[in-house]
């Protein structure tokens, strides 16, 4: 498995929409493993492929405190929602950021699992957060698209401030 690069806000490939999957494979099942192992080693929650520059439609997730309950998603599609709740999300491309966001509080989710099954499952609380955001990642959105002009231009602005300072110190002669 291998540790993929994070695509960080506002890099323009973070707004291109996934396509479908055709077919779960050995590759697509490779992919999974290392958007998997990926989130794990950013201490995330979630992982859509857009965040990694793969432009598919899948998604991985573990919102379990012992990280061993992970959920692999292919072509996630959210079927029902029901109600409203407002809590605090973060994002691994948006590092250091978190704001409220107001999203369906129970969804019905259908997709296929990672050798291909058929999956369809209610999701409430914090895993419906967690799968409602990263679906948003497959249709190019991100959660500060939920938030103020200001507060979106102002996250923008620290941020790349802090990828200038990240970046190495040229040699001046």
């Amino acid at each position: 498995m291998a540790i993929l690069d994070i695509l960080h806000f506002p890099d323009p490939r973070l707004r291109r929409r996934a396509v479908p999957v055709a077919q779960v494979d050995d590759i697509v099942r490779r992919m999974l493993d290392d958007m998997l192992e990926t989130m794990y080693e950013a201490k995330g929650v979630g992982l859509a492929a857009t965040q990694v520059n793969i432009h598919q439609r899948m998604l991985v997730a573990d919102v379990s405190d012992e990280r061993d309950q992970p959920l692999y998603l292919v072509n996630p599609e959210i079927v029902a929602r029901d109600g409203l709740q407002e809590s605090e999300e973060g994002c691994l491309s948006v590092p250091g950021f978190y704001e409220s966001v107001r999203r369906a509080e129970q969804i019905r989710v259908r997709a296929l699992g990672r050798d291909g099954e058929l999956l369809e499952f209610d999701a409430d609380g914090f895993l419906a957060v967690c799968i409602q955001h990263e679906i948003d990642h497959l249709d190019g959105k991100l959660f500060v698209d939920y938030l103020s002009e200001l507060k979106r231009q102002r996250i923008q602005k620290k941020l790349r401030k802090q990828q200038r300072a990240a970046e190495p110190a040229g040699i001046s002669g």
